[in-house]
């Protein structure tokens, strides 16, 4: 999809505050520091929509992107950041869990991992969640362009073992700086969302 037009509609913290539409809505879920915002940003050919910040973390509350009138990006709090108390993380994880289970319009989460590291605990937490509640889960493995290409079946192989990745799901290899995996990951949400 080329995207011409993408805006921050509301940033929400309880449902009520959900936007009232009946557009796709596609969840962006990943580990704090794993590139979320900078996939956003490549995805709708923009610097700085979605603040990339060097204060991983700081996203607390669910940020909604109108793209193309056609459907939502909806950015989740990163998760499994220290400096965030135990208190606030319980506080996210219910919202983004209410989120998840309940929002009609939510149609595919993209779970973005590292694909230098292993998969944290939380990320395979994430992944088995989506599948215990059949919602459908694009993989997405970031910073791409910091390993070598001809170790990349290697980490794939590393990262789909970790999560228990099944075959039905989208794995896609990705890089904000080459802009690799944009088109691929445009197909996989295109598809998800029906439009």
């Amino acid at each position: 999809m080329k995207v011409h037009s993408a805006e921050i509609v509301i940033s929400a913290v309880s449902k009520a505050q959900y936007p009232d539409s009946q557009l796709p809505e596609i969840a962006l879920a990943g580990r704090s520091n794993v590139g979320k915002s900078s996939f956003i940003n490549t995805l709708i050919d923009r610097k700085n929509l979605a603040r990339t910040s060097s204060k991983p973390g700081k996203t607390q509350t669910l940020n909604f992107y109108l793209i193309e009138n056609v459907l939502h990006f909806v950015d989740v709090p990163g998760y499994g950041y220290a400096k965030v108390s135990k208190t606030e993380r319980a506080k996210w994880g219910k919202m983004i869990e209410t989120y998840l289970t309940d929002r009609q319009q939510l149609k595919a989460v993209v779970s973005l991992v590292d694909m230098r590291h292993e998969p944290t605990q939380d990320d395979v937490q994430m992944y088995q969640f989506l599948k215990y509640y059949e919602i459908p889960v694009i993989v997405v493995a970031t910073k791409a362009d910091k390993i070598p290409r001809g170790k990349w079946n290697k980490h794939e192989s590393m990262i789909k073992k970790a999560l228990g990745f099944e075959k039905e799901d989208d794995f896609i290899i990705f890089s904000s700086v080459t802009k690799q995996g944009k088109e691929e990951a445009w197909q996989a949400i295109e598809s998800l969302a029906g439009i």
